[in-house]
């Protein structure tokens, strides 16, 4: 027992010291920290890595809605619970009008950003999200910014658009999109898609995808979402490509991961603890070395996503609305305060935080991405 003690405190010292000195930790340490380290461990470590991008204490939000401007999707991802095939009962596609209610509403609540996410809608074509995107840019000006699409809702436009992804990409900015989000990666191997997203694209077309609205010049994300069936070779292989991407194009602003919410879906299961989605967060920060911002998901996770906060985030959101995670049980409080005032509990000091534009001011006078 006692040569085992020692030899895990050689193995945390030493990756305890590479992260000091700047070092970044690599899969196998990865692995390592996973299967061994305590969880005062990983927020130390965490903590470390945190502190090159944040100072010790601080912390941002914002105050956003997601928009599911449809639920028509030919994916048929078995973890969903939202979709509506084409043609089923239930199916809808939202109308400009509507969508700028949403908008206004988020904008009484003190929120200004939006996020759209729907679904593979055949019957869409590539003016509904041109003509719509454009109107949001004339009526609201600044005052909000949006998320235009997932990568996957990207990759599969262009695709039904018989468009290049450089191509989709110029479409996009010439509609006034400045954003085009990280969300569909779930888990980024091609055994995962291959068990439960089988109509989606490979691995190697979202990075494609993603590259080429990085060339255009606009803003990207990376998102995980844990709690299916992957294994830790997949976590980690989902992270060291996430990693390498953005050594390669520094376009990631943030990283966000939230958990699988499995009620009403097909494959079902049971949800994963919050303790385990705090030691991921952990690993995440500790891994990200190039990721400047880890956001915690108070969607998935409620109040107690913001404890990821002493685990290496800095960052989060409070949701309005999100159909798709609400539909497989997620809830949403607007008792903002209540839950501001826990990060301040926790030892940590709020402040909101507007996106910035990429060819311009931030919304509002913010000043961080």
């Amino acid at each position: 027992m006692g040569s085992l003690a020692t030899v895990q405190e050689i193995s945390l010292a030493a990756i305890e010291g590479k992260i000091q000195g700047g070092g970044r930790v690599d899969v196998a340490e990865a692995r390592w920290l996973w299967t061994n380290a305590s969880n005062e461990e990983l927020q130390r470590l965490a903590g470390l890595v945190r502190d090159r991008f944040h100072a010790p204490g601080s912390c941002t939000y914002m105050v956003m809605r997601i928009i599911n401007y449809t639920n028509v999707c030919v994916a048929q991802c078995d973890y969903c619970a939202f979709y509506r095939l084409p043609g089923q009962e239930g199916g809808y596609v939202m109308a400009q009008e509507e969508v700028f209610r949403k908008l206004d509403e988020l904008l009484v609540l003190g929120g200004d950003l939006a996020a759209f996410n729907g679904g593979f809608n055949p019957a869409l074509p590539l003016s509904y999200y041109c003509d719509l995107f454009a109107a949001i840019r004339e009526r609201y000006g600044d005052s909000v910014e949006f998320y235009a699409l997932t990568i996957a809702e990207f990759m599969y436009l262009a695709d039904h658009a018989k468009l290049s992804f450089a191509e989709a990409a110029e479409k996009m900015k010439a509609a006034g999109v400045r954003w085009i989000t990280g969300g569909g990666s779930e888990i980024l191997t091609e055994g995962f898609r291959t068990r439960h997203s089988k109509f989606k694209y490979t691995v190697a077309q979202y990075f494609e995808a993603q590259r080429a609205i990085v060339v255009a010049g606009l803003k990207t994300t990376a998102t995980m979402v844990i709690g299916f069936d992957e294994t830790l070779d997949e976590r980690l292989e989902h992270m060291e490509r996430t990693r390498a991407f953005q050594d390669e194009t520094g376009g990631l602003a943030s990283f966000l991961c939230w958990t699988f919410k499995p009620y009403f879906t097909q494959i079902g299961g049971i949800e994963i603890t919050t303790a385990e989605y705090l030691r991921h967060l952990a690993l995440c920060r500790i891994f990200f070395d190039n990721v400047p911002r880890i956001r915690t998901s108070v969607l998935t996770q409620n109040q107690r996503a913001l404890e990821g906060l002493k685990y290496g985030a800095d960052d989060f959101d409070l949701p309005i609305e999100d159909e798709v995670t609400q539909k497989a049980g997620a809830t949403i409080s607007l008792d903002f305060e209540r839950i501001l005032e826990y990060a301040r509990e926790l030892g940590f000091t709020p402040s909101y935080r507007h996106v910035v534009l990429p060819d311009g001011p931030a919304a509002r006078g913010a000043v961080t991405p």
